[in-house]
């Protein structure tokens, strides 16, 4: 009998097949107060590299934008306004909580006219080959069970001069960093999920998940595997994050 095949959720190695509904576990829970954790979690700074995001994808009037794991759809809101009622956004989500959340925040800001939503695993996107004008992807490849399977049906659904843009923690820049960074992943987002999302386990995941994702070089190479060219990214915060980015040419 042949071994069953794993992979990491966290620190724990699971049955493949599983870490997507544990995934979609975390994210039921903590659904309702996402916005305000991520305040807490980055003191607001995560709007800063959201909107330097939409900067590098360079969208234009009249496009169409594929957003994956949109959460609470801070990116599609931004798109929606820029790309106007000759565009459209498609925001998705593998989880239906956070999706829903999301689309009553939308509808709450007025965006009703150009924007689509779709449950979508990243790994399965259930569009055509050469539909999107840019696909982004923000706080949500590091819970993919194969992210090279994602790059690769990003790549696909993208047209010729379209852009990827994956905005994601990554690997501090100095080891004095990266300890105090351990630090407060560790001690203080646990807290705060304990008070504010009542949830501890979860944000210890989302701790123990950035861990585990690729570096800025390694997922840099990804992409490239995946048919992506002029791969480069932005590390922002001493490298706590970063934006990626490349083109379907």
């Amino acid at each position: 009998m042949s071994q069953q095949e794993t992979t990491h959720f966290g620190y724990q190695q699971v049955p493949v097949h599983e870490k997507a509904a544990r995934v979609r576990a975390v994210f039921d829970s903590v659904a309702t107060r996402y916005d305000l954790m991520n305040d807490l979690m980055s003191l607001g700074i995560h709007r800063l590299w959201k909107r330097h995001t939409i900067e590098l994808a360079g969208v234009r009037r009249g496009q169409q934008v594929l957003d994956l794991a949109s959460g609470t759809g801070d990116l599609a809101d931004r798109f929606a306004g820029i790309v106007g009622e000759e565009g459209l956004v498609v925001m998705t989500d593998i989880n239906a909580a956070m999706l829903g959340e999301g689309r009553t925040r939308m509808l709450d800001r007025g965006r009703v006219g150009n924007v689509r939503y779709s449950l979508v695993n990243a790994e399965k996107i259930p569009f055509p080959d050469d539909t999107f004008d840019c696909v982004t992807i923000g706080f949500g490849l590091r819970n993919v069970t194969h992210k090279q399977v994602a790059l690769d049906e990003m790549f696909r659904v993208l047209r010729p001069g379209g852009r990827a843009l994956i905005l994601e923690f990554s690997h501090p820049l100095t080891k004095p960093l990266g300890k105090a960074y351990d630090l407060y992943s560790f001690s203080v987002l646990p807290t705060l999920g304990r008070l504010v999302a009542k949830d501890p386990d979860s944000y210890r995941y989302l701790a123990e998940s950035i861990r585990m994702h690729p570096d800025q070089e390694t997922l840099r190479s990804m992409m490239e595997t995946s048919g992506f060219e002029r791969c480069e990214y932005f590390n922002h915060s001493g490298g706590i994050v970063a934006i990626h980015r490349g083109y379907k040419l």
